[in-house]
């Protein structure tokens, strides 16, 4: 039976071209790039590149006293822990973060509120979106950072971070936002979000896992939460991995080249997949559907239908989707995301999501939701 893979926003598999990049890389012997003889500065001329690429392709400030930073880490998690507890400083102080965030930012939030910061949770709509008001009413002279994502990874549900990070700014307050889930799904630029600091990893781009990065302004003001190196300007110290750095380099060139390509398939395929299945169960629920989303990512509900079931019966029939964060899923407990958009209960206890990538093609869509379907009306049955 063939396997149809809807699950990623958990993970992309890799480009082969990716592959091919890294492949080539690795055949060339590069060694530790922190070396000084002539093997180490051939490796550092290649990390470099790539972390210029990726400045260039994200719309960082590239030249000057004031260019901006990338930071390579091992993935969207050490990404989100290094700008949250980094940028927060000592506390006390106040940090604010949207009541939807993914658990890399939201547990690491936790942490500092057990060091003495007092943590606050934006409000968000019933259809995913945070409350701006709300975050002007928990702003105040002692707020150290503001944290919201730029796309969730459970409802797709794009966040205001623009709007988000003009308000900051008129309070002299930094922000970072976690786009883990938007590089490569839609364009981004780091300087017109105006933002503080940014995190992305790329394996949700059909990148390696392994290697993610923090963008970073040139006057945020960051501590390490890593300690032992001078790399990366002691910010980030360990010896960086030039092969990972060239497979996130590629990706994002991938991406660059086929970006207006492969948003509009995606969509296309993520409308398809909605409006098939919607056509013969019209009580099925987009969650965040009125709101604008990633154009790969449907969390959809299915009222009188158990989640965990459904799920597993899924898995039999060969479909792989998800029951929320890929970080959380091992627990059976309701979404905290969908709980904080004040969903209805059978909303929430019928809701899976479906995450499409650059390689999902329509005879998958069609064949997912055909097994779809069928799996329901056993269970309903």
């Amino acid at each position: 039976m063939q396997q149809i893979y809807l699950d990623n926003n958990a993970t992309t598999r890799i480009d082969p071209r990716v592959a091919e990049a890294m492949f080539e890389c690795h055949r060339a012997g590069h060694v530790n790039p922190a070396s000084q003889h002539r093997l180490g500065q051939t490796s550092r001329r290649t990390l470099e590149n790539a972390r210029e690429t990726v400045a260039r392709v994200l719309g960082c400030r590239l030249s000057g006293m004031d260019a901006d930073r990338v930071i390579f880490t091992s993935g969207g998690t050490e990404a989100n822990n290094l700008a949250i507890i980094g940028l927060a400083g000592s506390p006390p102080g106040r940090v604010i973060i949207s009541a939807i965030e993914h658990p890399s930012v939201a547990v690491a939030a936790d942490y500092l509120a057990g060091r003495g910061f007092d943590v606050q949770r934006l409000r968000v709509s019933r259809e995913g979106v945070v409350e701006l008001d709300h975050l002007r009413l928990l702003l105040n002279d002692r707020t150290k950072l503001v944290s919201v994502m730029l796309g969730n990874n459970e409802t797709g549900c794009l966040q205001p971070v623009g709007e988000i990070a003009a308000i900051c700014q008129s309070s002299g307050v930094p922000m970072h936002t976690d786009a883990v889930q938007a590089i490569g799904k839609m364009p981004v630029r780091f300087q017109e979000l105006g933002v503080s600091a940014l995190s992305l990893a790329a394996h949700k781009f059909h990148g390696p896992l392994g290697i993610g990065a923090l963008l970073v302004q040139y006057d945020a003001s960051l501590e390490p939460i890593l300690y032992g190196g001078f790399q990366q300007m002691g910010l980030r110290p360990g010896t960086e991995a030039v092969g990972l750095a060239v497979g996130l380099q590629t990706a994002l060139l991938l991406w660059e080249r086929e970006a207006e390509q492969r948003q509009q398939r995606l969509r296309q395929l993520r409308n398809h997949f909605e409006d098939s299945i919607r056509r013969e169960l019209p009580n099925m629920v987009v969650i965040g559907g009125n709101s604008d989303r990633l154009p790969h990512t449907s969390n959809l509900s299915f009222p009188g239908v158990d989640r965990q079931a459904l799920f597993m019966a899924l898995d039999t029939a060969g479909v792989a989707c998800s029951t929320g964060s890929a970080c959380a899923s091992g627990s059976s407990e309701p979404s905290p995301v969908l709980l904080a958009m004040g969903l209805l209960g059978d909303i929430v206890d019928g809701s899976l999501r479906f995450s499409l990538g650059a390689d999902t093609t329509e005879a998958e869509i069609d064949e997912a939701v055909r097994r779809i379907l069928r799996s329901i009306k056993e269970l309903r049955r």
